[in-house]
């Protein structure tokens, strides 16, 4: 009972409280939080082999650039953690350099719930200099949904993000579907797609071109239960989002 009590607390205080997900962390999150008292260290890596080639006023080129994020997620009991993200870029014409950071804690339902699907909730919260994000402070808000039939994984997070500080700051709400799903060559071995989309303003889309569009074929490597692996090769479908972006997901559990 004081777990469902702390649980529906934390969603309406978030609720009140209410971006989308940039190519610092190009992630599907699955429903499951860390054990309590232990700690997921992960790096997050991509390179951008297609993107924007030109700098705009403010905003360095994205073409040809690394994304280095370091993560660290502490899970405080079975169903609360708080992760912390360092985003950096390397790159030339002066693009290196220290990004910004977030905060996200996030809950889950306990199992002692029994739903029939995984079921969490994060709220990230953060700022990026604007050479790098023209939104500079924002807030994200991330349900997770998740399944495992067998061999075949789904995951859903539909999420919302709002800009405190940038050109998104009045828009509002911004909807930003994140997809997977995954099957199980063995047990070793999984090969799946994942699906990141920024369609704009909730009760207002932007026009297809606006919105941003990309589609990862991806493979996860389970080879031990401390360590993580997800790899993949994506491609964006828009002119707003970045054409061809190969990432990988090292974690390890400690």
């Amino acid at each position: 009972m004081r777990s469902k009590f702390y649980l529906c607390c934390f969603f309406s205080i978030l609720t009140n409280v209410v971006f989308a997900q940039d190519n610092y962390e190009i992630q599907v999150y699955g429903a499951e939080t860390v054990e309590k008292g232990k700690t997921m260290v992960e790096i997050h890596s991509n390179y951008t082999f297609d993107g924007n080639k030109e700098a705009g006023k403010v905003q360095l080129p994205t073409n040809h650039i690394i994304h280095e994020t370091i993560e660290v997620t502490h899970g405080f009991t079975s169903w609360f953690e708080i992760g912390f993200y360092l985003f950096n870029a390397i790159g030339n014409n002066n693009r290196t350099a220290y990004v910004g950071s977030h905060i996200r804690p996030r809950v889950s339902a306990p199992v002692d719930w029994h739903l029939p699907v995984g079921l969490s909730f994060s709220a990230e919260f953060g700022f990026q200099k604007k050479e790098y994000s023209a939104n500079t402070s924002t807030l994200e808000l991330r349900p997770i949904i998740d399944k495992k039939w067998k061999a075949l994984y789904i995951a859903l997070n539909p999420v919302f993000g709002k800009s405190f500080q940038g050109p998104d700051e009045n828009r509002g709400l911004i909807f930003s579907p994140n997809v997977k799903a995954s099957y199980d060559l063995n047990k070793k071995v999984a090969l799946g797609l994942e699906y990141y989309g920024s369609t704009g303003p909730v009760l207002h889309f932007d026009t297809f071109n606006q919105q941003q569009h990309q589609l990862f074929i991806v493979t996860d490597l389970n080879l031990s239960p401390e360590w993580e692996f997800n790899a993949g090769l994506g491609r964006g479908f828009t002119t707003s989002t970045d054409k061809l972006i190969f990432k990988v997901i090292l974690g390890r559990r400690f």
